[in-house]
């Protein structure tokens, strides 16, 4: 027997992007042919379709961790690297995906619909790429950056038109049998039925689907028996139908107490549905009550005599039926019809293009970037900016032309600007994203700069670091080669001369 799962969390790595690769063309005769590094393919994503042939979620209870293909590097000769292969996984339909807070992201109801859970990592752009007036033949690459990484929940809302509620062995399963094709497991005891059972019923040339749910009973909200576990299932139903045992024999129980204390239980739910999936409206739904077991006689002259007060106390249609003498079902099953079919004429029609493709929100409207200071840094300032993060992510920081690209894109920007407006002094500490630096305001960003020799910035070399040949020069001085003021000019060494 499958184990029947229907709440998983999986956690998501989708692919990282490829590194542009820095190049430069060579062949005979042409040792400097000009930059020729492809760029870096885009990472895998992570993608949800709805399949017919799923049914659970099963597969996902045993591997809950996806991860998909990384994108290739760039090569040299304008060769791009190769997309990463994305990772489709298949659910079934009314799988409900969520954050880790609880937001709804996508509800996935339509065959064939798909979502993208998480995306991969643009890949890195090569230095042929990165050409331009300025830097002609650039020495650099941008890194790929890494695929979305998040945990998301995937809870399995059963797309039936009739739920059927009601007390443990009050025969709700018995009736998905009668009136459909679906053979559950059912038994004289207790709990029989752990799993949602989902039957087709047949009426006339219409047709809609049945769904019982599992040993609800009260203090279910709290825990007992079976707990709310089940709920979900009857949130996309069209009526609900209480299935009541006339026929029971327990002390303290009758038809309107069994009716009043699952009314209960739904409206504890009804709180949580509030904040979950915006299908919080089971207090409104249409109901009818079955009185099952009428093939027992006292049942059936219990369920006759309490008929008239179910429907003055309700207002609710009332049936009596018997499942194992097929007694009263044809009534039941055109007045079922009736409620679905009035159902299915007023809710919206969705649009074709809505349903077969769900992409993450497009974030429009806001600012590009935004100076903060720093509550953990005193005098430091905070830069949030999806962009400059995206750039953070991409640049070689072992590269001193690419750290100098860096900061000329920041200055194009605004951020320069914008942090000397917001009171930031020379050697505050700047965070944007996970890189934290000393800002430096006196370093020009953002203007042509001289060339320099690749990977190199002139912007960026340290003044106070001595060449080789001043290293050279104090070797021989503490030999006692040469005099430290004789700089071989013909003048006499003089102390006070290159004081200055």
């Amino acid at each position: 027997m499958s184990r029947f799962v229907d709440r998983v969390v999986l956690h998501l790595s989708a692919g990282d992007g490829g590194n542009g690769c820095a190049s430069i063309h060579r062949e005979k005769f042409k040792p400097l042919g000009g930059p020729d590094g492809g760029n870096g393919g885009h990472g895998g994503d992570i993608i949800l379709e709805v399949s017919p042939q799923v049914h659970t979620l099963l597969d996902f209870h045993f591997r809950p961790h996806m991860k998909a293909q990384r994108g290739a590097n760039g090569a040299g000769d304008h060769r791009n690297g190769a997309r990463g292969q994305n990772l489709v996984l298949q659910v079934p339909a009314g799988t409900v995906v969520m954050s880790e807070q609880g937001e709804v992201l996508a509800d996935m109801t339509t065959e064939g619909m798909r979502y993208i859970a998480a995306a991969g990592g643009h890949g890195g752009l090569g230095n042929a790429a990165l050409a331009s007036r300025a830097r002609k033949a650039p020495g650099f690459a941008l890194k790929g950056e890494p695929g979305e990484r998040h945990d998301v929940i995937l809870e399995l809302k059963s797309m039936a038109d009739v739920g059927l509620v009601g007390f443990p062995s009050a025969g709700k399963s018995s009736l998905v049998s009668a009136l459909s094709a679906a053979k559950p497991k059912i038994a004289d005891y207790p709990f029989t039925t752990l799993q949602p059972n989902l039957g087709v019923v047949n009426v006339g040339h219409d047709t809609f689907t049945i769904a019982d749910v599992p040993g609800l009973i009260p203090g279910a909200s709290e825990g007992k028996g079976l707990g709310l576990d089940f709920l979900r299932h009857i949130e996309r139903t069209a009526v609900l139908a209480h299935v009541v045992d006339a026929a029971t024999l327990e002390s303290g129980r009758d038809p309107i107490s069994d009716i009043e204390a699952l009314e209960a239980e739904l409206a504890a739910y009804q709180s949580a549905l509030d904040a979950d999936t915006g299908l919080g409206d089971l207090r409104d739904r249409p109901r009818v009550i079955i009185l099952n077991k009428a093939d027992v006689p006292e049942a059936r002259e219990l369920a006759e005599f309490v008929l008239e007060e179910l429907q003055e106390k309700f207002g609710w249609p009332v049936f009596i039926i018997s499942t194992v003498a097929r007694q009263g079902l044809e009534p039941l099953k055109y007045k079922l019809m009736e409620i679905v079919a009035e159902h299915r004429r007023n809710r919206p029609k969705q649009k074709a293009e809505q349903r077969t493709i769900v992409r993450p929100k497009a974030v429009a409207g806001q600012r590009e970037f935004v100076i903060e200071a720093d509550p953990e840094i005193p005098g430091g300032f905070l830069v949030r900016s999806e962009k400059a993060e995206r750039w953070i992510r991409q640049t070689d920081f072992e590269n001193d032309e690419a750290i100098g690209y860096l900061g000329d894109r920041l200055a194009k920007l605004g951020v320069e600007e914008a942090l000397a407006k917001a009171g930031a002094q020379e050697g505050c500490t700047v965070t944007i994203g996970e890189l934290s630096f000393e800002w430096e305001p006196t370093t020009i960003a953002g203007v042509d700069t001289p060339l320099t020799g690749r990977g190199t910035d002139v912007r960026l070399e340290r003044r106070e670091r001595t060449s080789a040949s001043e290293r050279k020069r104090a070797s021989q001085v503490r030999r006692g080669l040469i005099d430290e003021y004789d700089y071989g000019d013909g003048q006499v060494a003089d102390r006070e001369r290159w004081e200055g």
